[in-house]
């Protein structure tokens, strides 16, 4: 006896014009997969506000951007617990994890590339105030990388759990202060100000952590694990890099110098973040090796 899945599908195979129904599309009641992904309501939510053609491809496009930001966040948040629990293997599976979705985050960037200026004009203005600077579950992402800025958090007080999310995840240790810990309970010359201090507060490059790395770089066999992590780490801010790289470029490519939606200064805004280094001493620690 075929199951209901079997029997669906054939009946879709079957159907005259060759298509899913919209209701089999959003995932018929009873369907263990649309229940699971929740199918009805997440294709639901591609409300355009234009005509214009090119409109879908933003509009899905930013809101893959948003779920991927979620992701990465989930698992930066998971390295940096592990971490803590000194479970090194564990924190580079999840970073391994990180990496491919900012992976993903390039390959989803790069649609938005193939989108002409005249294009992009015929629907920006439907956007209202509305920028991709209003990102709240970016500016997660970017407080648990390290990149403490209190003023991110302000901007969003007009909605009340946003910005008391925000607020605890700026007061929170962030996954580069969890690995910084775990040298200093290795024995590494980590100073002390550095594993317990105001996490709110904006990481500024020490001499200390660059030396420190140095060693973890020019005596492997001794830390391979740390070894490990510090290029693990690299892995997860190059591919976050590129990614804010892409960004300028295909904003360049479609806007040029004019300024961006909800009064954002545009191009001139994400080149300036575009220079930021996360985890800045594993950078700085290459010049003397």
């Amino acid at each position: 006896m075929k199951s209901a899945n079997e029997r669906g599908l054939k009946s879709a195979m079957e159907h005259p014009s060759g298509r899913l129904s919209t209701h089999e599309a959003h995932g018929a009641a009873g369907s263990a997969f649309a229940q699971y992904v929740g199918s009805d309501v997440l294709l639901s939510l591609q409300n355009t506000r234009t005509r214009a053609e090119t409109e879908p491809s933003f509009l899905i496009i930013t809101q893959v951007t948003e779920l991927l930001f979620k992701l990465a966040h989930t698992e930066a948040v998971r390295a940096r617990d592990l971490l803590e629990d000194d479970d090194v293997p564990g924190a580079l599976r999840a970073l391994r994890r990180f990496r491919s979705t900012c992976v993903s985050l390039n390959g989803t960037i790069e649609v938005l590339s193939s989108m002409g200026p005249t294009e992009y004009a015929e629907y920006r203005g439907a956007l209202g105030d509305g920028s991709g600077f209003q990102s709240y579950m970016y500016r997660h992402l970017e407080f648990v990388l390290g990149h403490k800025v209190a003023a991110m958090a302000r901007l969003h007080r007009d909605d009340e759990r946003v910005h008391r999310d925000l607020l605890r995840a700026l007061g929170e240790i962030s996954l580069y202060d969890a690995a910084l810990r775990l040298l200093w309970r290795q024995g590494l010359a980590v100073p002390e100000s550095m594993v317990d201090r105001d996490w709110s507060l904006p990481y500024t490059e020490q001499d200390d952590i660059v030396a420190a790395w140095h060693v973890v770089y020019t005596e492997q066999d001794k830390h391979a694990e740390l070894y490990l992590l510090a290029e693990a780490l690299m892995d997860a801010a190059f591919e976050l890099c590129r990614w804010r790289t892409t960004h300028l470029m295909v904003v360049e490519r479609v806007l040029g110098s004019k300024g961006g939606t909800g009064g954002t200064t545009g191009a001139s805004w994400l080149r300036r973040a575009a220079q930021h280094r996360f985890f800045p001493e594993l950078w700085t620690v290459r010049t003397g090796l």
